[in-house]
């Protein structure tokens, strides 16, 4: 289960539960997949809602790797979504919030 407090969340991708955390290796490895330059500017582009496809593998993947799984981003773009795509997207707002220490996100 995941454990909200530590910034994680879980979800059903690629067929089974996984567990996702930003931590501050993953976030500057977003930084630097994303061109972001800097935190303020990475979750200014994440929480804007406007994704890429490539960016939705960047942040889960980061976030599987966060989270301790052994995973690429090449491994993630070969999931295909359970939910469809608008879940991956609404995941990867649940999973800035928690990063951020801020309450679950209505969904």
């Amino acid at each position: 289960m995941a454990n909200r407090r530590r910034g994680e969340v879980e979800a059903v991708i690629g067929g089974r539960a996984r567990r996702l955390r930003l931590t501050l290796g993953a976030l500057a490895e977003l930084e630097e997949a994303l061109g972001a330059g800097d935190l303020g500017r990475l979750f200014e582009r994440l929480a804007g809602g406007r994704l890429s496809a490539r960016e939705l593998i960047a942040v889960i993947g980061a976030g599987l790797r966060g989270a301790g799984e052994a995973t690429s981003d090449a491994e993630v773009a070969g999931w295909a979504p359970e939910d469809g795509v608008g879940r991956l997207a609404a995941l990867v707002g649940e999973l800035v919030a928690a990063s951020l220490g801020l309450a679950e996100p209505r969904r």
